[in-house]
Formats: C-alpha cells, structure tokens, sequence
C-alpha cells in the first residue's frame, strides 16, 4: 500500500478516549507494515493554565506546539496520528475568551491538512487523572463547541457515535484502510 502523506486526528472533548483510539490504530496500522507516528496531546505539557482557566496564552502556546509537532512527525512518517487537532484545541479557548480572529485563522487553515477526522463522542464523565477538568458539563460544552466549529466551516468528519463504543477502533480502521487502498481500475 504506497501513499505519499495521510494524517489522521481524533478530536473532541477530554476524557473521551481519544488517546485509546490514536495507540489502537497505530498498532493496527503497524500490524500491516505500515510507517506510523502517533502525535500526542501537547496540553499534557502545557506551562500556563489549561481547562476553564485557560488563557488566551496558554492555547496560543497549545494550538502552535500542535501543529509544530505535527509538521515535524510529517517530515519524519507516510501517516501521521494525531491524539487532538487545531479545532478542538481552538474550541476550549472559544469557550473561556470567545473567537480570536488570529488564532481562528490559523486553525482554519490548518483544518484543511488533515485527511481524517474522527470525533469521539462524551461516552461517560471524565475521570480525576490529576490534570485534566472532571466537570461533565464542561467536558459536554467542549463536544458541543468542537461540532458547532466544524459546521460553522463545513468540514467533514466521521462521528463514532454513530456506532457503539466498543466498535469506535474497528469503524476507524476500517475507514483509514479503505482510504489508504489505491483506487481499484475497472478492468471488465
């Protein structure tokens, strides 16, 4: 299976199991022969504040390192994974500061290099794992706001929560093998 480039992001809200899907389809993918890299979630490694105290700084410094590390994991591997994209980062500022025209503009454009998008839907309440907002209100605005930032923009992506949980990785492979397959010629 040749292809040239093809990144991949899960988005959505936090605690969704986000990170399971990105490492379950990197070893599926890997399982095939396939050269892989996985880009994890660059708010773990944040410096300023993060969930509803975040400032405008602080996704500034996360939307920029997300696509930093994206460019360079694109240099390095064919298919790219990418635990969070610009659009769900983007989302978690919207909702503490409102729209930033600069940094909409970035995660606008940045939307149009990735080949895949999976929303994983809020399945369960987010769960203490010392960083990341327990509330599950905020975690279900966070859903709301990262839908209503793709429809705004017309971008397509594929929801899990059209199948059960336990399906989200075979419904991802699935769609990422069928894509990465070189168009069959009708030969009769």
């Amino acid at each position: 299976m040749p292809i040239d480039k093809f990144k991949i992001a899960f988005i959505g809200s936090h605690g969704v199991g986000k990170t399971t899907l990105c490492f379950g389809l990197a070893a599926r993918l890997k399982s095939r022969d396939l050269s892989v890299e996985v880009v994890h979630e660059v708010a773990r490694r944040c410096p300023l504040p993060i969930n509803e105290e975040t400032t405008v700084e602080a996704q500034a410094w996360i939307l920029h390192t997300q696509i930093a590390e994206e460019l360079l994991a694109s240099v390095r591997y064919p298919i790219v994974i990418c635990d969070r994209s610009v659009v769900d980062n983007y989302a978690y500022l919207n909702l503490a500061h409102g729209p930033s025209a600069r940094l909409e503009r970035v995660m606008e454009d940045w939307l149009e290099s990735y080949d895949k998008l999976f929303l994983v839907p809020v399945a369960s309440a987010p769960r203490a794992d010392g960083l990341r907002a327990t509330d599950p209100t905020f975690q279900q605005q966070v859903d709301i706001r990262v839908r209503q930032l793709l429809a705004e923009r017309g971008i397509l992506f594929h929801d899990l929560g059209a199948v059960t949980r336990e399906h989200w990785l075979e419904r991802s492979v699935d769609l990422v093998l069928q894509a990465l397959q070189p168009p069959q010629l009708d030969l009769l």
